[in-house]
């Protein structure tokens, strides 16, 4: 490096933004960045955030789509609250992004998008470029990132329509050079992805890259370079994984644990189809795959797995958890087996498809008719999606019961480092299914789990009645009305004892004070990183974050009354609140949020000091 080059600023963490129209690939050069930075290694957390729109006017507001990722040399929990630097390729994304890049914070726009049309479609009156207050507040970099890649590529063989889809690419080569990323890893993806069947496509997109990362070294911009140092990192198999891969994967490791063949059978429903893409591709693993042709049919393919002997699953969002309620219902009195993923989205109906929420809380506890109570599990991070999918199997089996796994849109589609376990590491979660050799009795069951013995078809001489009518323990129909209360009373009881068999609570920080802050599922990272930094500084607060929503652990209520107050940020209205209100009379302060994002650091830390401070 020259003497005239900018020099290195370490950092700890950064914060980047792409953002540009649905066809600008940002959602590629996110993934791509993020690939780079895990192989550094960096600990890393991301946050795709996709319009609700299939495909929006090109321009508009509604048409733009962002990736953020959050890249440091220490554990990352969160995608980041703002980012230090934006990536803006037209005027809408700038229009709608601007507003969270910090002060002083680097700003990239392509230049050649901010033309009379995008402005106006993007509501500018003038040009923004032209605003003094642009460069006073930010590091503006204002390149023409279209022409650029087009000079990149004037000797290629493509359509100037395929060469302008290489511009992404170009934004990404400079972003390298910035952050002092090796172009490497994305030069190999490239081969890997167009090499062989579009060799033109292949080179072009390498030319770009490379073009985009030798700009900074050639071009006279004296802006500063920043570089972040590897993590340390527990020894052993890393790779990136997305909330919704990790669930595949953790049906698939309870699947061969548990010595059952994984039937699967969903309908495509945002945020929730990649979990069915995902096991699509793992027929070797025993794992069959059905897409349904509506809600209801999948479910019910699921049941019939599991009343084979297979373990079933299905996945969806909260309308087609409102479909497949009366199906659920069905799996509760049967008592099958079946894990029922509902990744959640901003609603009612339609509501906010590809936008985060935690409002099916109350949905997966009472969504149906009658009492039918079953377990729900939570995952908190996109990793943890693996463990908590493995968990709510285990449940499943060994209690005899469908189990409810909740994630989010936030953990579906986030992604982060996943140390790869050892599959001889996992517990055996294997149940055998009914003697042959001794009479059956449909509903006989466990003295310590009160599951009932399980019998599948085929298997000679345990022929017996199951279905929705309700049962009398030898499995006969009764409309006996202490029958009924019998066996209402029974399935509760059985998932009520499920606490007594959960691993104790964890606490960060001590089990008693001032201030508890209480979480659930996605806002696990963000509750973490507050009480964290607030620890840090001195203060009295500890967290802890809730994996069993039903039933919920039986240390909760001792922790909960060794605390003064006790706070729960939430992406819903208060609905844990609520429950913690009624089962321990606690007078739980509530922090809702339902604004289809996630909650920010700074939010939570703000609301934990206006307490203390109070």
């Amino acid at each position: 490096m020259s003497d005239s080059s900018p020099g290195f600023r370490e950092m700890k963490s950064v914060v980047i933004r792409f953002a540009g129209d649905s066809g600008d690939g940002m959602q590629i050069v996110g993934e791509r960045f993020t690939d780079t930075s895990v192989t550094i290694p960096n600990s890393i957390a991301t946050f795709p955030d996709y319009p609700s729109e299939i495909r929006a006017p090109v321009g508009t507001i509604g048409g733009v789509s962002a990736f953020q990722v959050h890249f440091g040399s220490s554990k990352v929990l969160t995608s980041g609250d703002a980012p230090d630097a934006l990536v803006a390729m037209n005027p809408a994304a700038l229009a709608v992004h601007l507003q969270d890049l910090v002060k002083g914070g680097l700003l990239v726009v392509n230049t050649a998008a901010f033309t009379e049309d995008n402005l106006k479609m993007a509501g500018f009156t003038s040009n923004p470029l032209d605003d003094p207050s642009l460069a006073e507040n930010y590091i503006l970099v204002a390149l023409d990132i279209t022409g650029l890649a087009l000079e990149a590529i004037k000797e290629s063989t493509l359509t100037n329509r395929e060469k302008l889809r290489c511009k992404n690419f170009l934004a990404l080569g400079f972003m390298f050079w910035v952050y002092s990323r090796p172009i490497e890893p994305t030069l190999d993806y490239i081969h890997a992805k167009w090499g062989k069947k579009l060799p033109d496509l292949a080179a072009a997109n390498a030319a770009v890259v490379k073009a985009g990362y030798f700009l900074g070294e050639t071009s006279e911009l004296t802006i500063e370079r920043y570089r972040v140092a590897r993590a340390e990192v527990t020894p052993g198999i890393y790779r990136k994984i997305s909330g919704n891969e990790a669930t595949a994967l953790g049906l698939i490791a309870a699947s061969r644990r548990s010595g059952r063949d994984l039937l699967f059978s969903g309908y495509p429903i945002t945020p929730a189809t990649s979990v069915l893409e995902t096991l699509a591709g793992y027929k070797h693993f025993g794992v069959t795959t059905v897409q349904a042709e509506d809600e209801i049919a999948a479910i019910g393919v699921a049941i019939g797995g599991s009343y084979a002997g297979k373990l079933g699953a299905t996945a969806t969002s909260g309308p087609g958890m409102c479909l497949k309620s009366e199906f659920i219902g069905l799996a509760v009195t049967t008592e099958l087996p079946l894990v029922i993923i509902n990744v959640q989205r901003g609603g009612p109906s339609t509501g906010l498809p590809t936008k985060t929420e935690q409002s099916d809380l109350l949905q997966a506890l009472y969504g149906r008719h009658g009492e039918s109570p079953l377990p729900v599990v939570a995952a908190n991070s996109p990793s943890d999606c693996f463990s908590a999918a493995f968990e709510a199997a285990r449940i499943a089996i060994q209690y005899s019961t469908p189990v409810i796994l909740l994630t989010d849109g936030y953990l579906a589609n986030g992604s982060e480092p996943w140390l790869v376990p050892d599959e001889a590491s996992l517990p055996d979660i294997s149940k055998p299914f009914a003697d042959e050799s001794k009479p059956y009795v449909a509903f006989a069951r466990d003295p310590h789990t009160l599951a009932r013995t399980h019998a599948i078809p085929g298997q000679p001489g345990l022929e017996h009645r199951i279905g929705g009518l309700e049962k009398n323990e030898k499995g006969a129909i009764s409309y006996d009305p202490e029958v009924h209360s019998l066996m209402t009373d029974l399935r509760a009881a059985k998932v009520a004892g499920i606490a007594k068999d959960l691993p104790p609570m964890e606490v960060n920080g001590p089990k008693q004070g001032k201030l508890l802050v209480l979480g659930w599922g996605g806002t696990h990272g963000a509750i973490t990183s507050a009480v964290a930094t607030l620890r840090s500084e001195g203060h009295a607060v500890s967290s802890s974050t809730l994996r069993y929503l039903n039933p919920l652990p039986a240390d909760l209520g001792d922790l909960l009354a060794g605390f003064e107050q006790v706070l729960i940020p939430e992406l819903n209205n208060g609905q844990l609140k609520f429950l913690i209100r009624a089962n321990y009379l606690v007078d739980a302060l509530g922090m809702p949020k339902v604004k289809g994002q996630p909650f920010k650091i700074s939010e939570i830390r703000a609301r934990i000091l206006e307490l203390l401070n109070a």
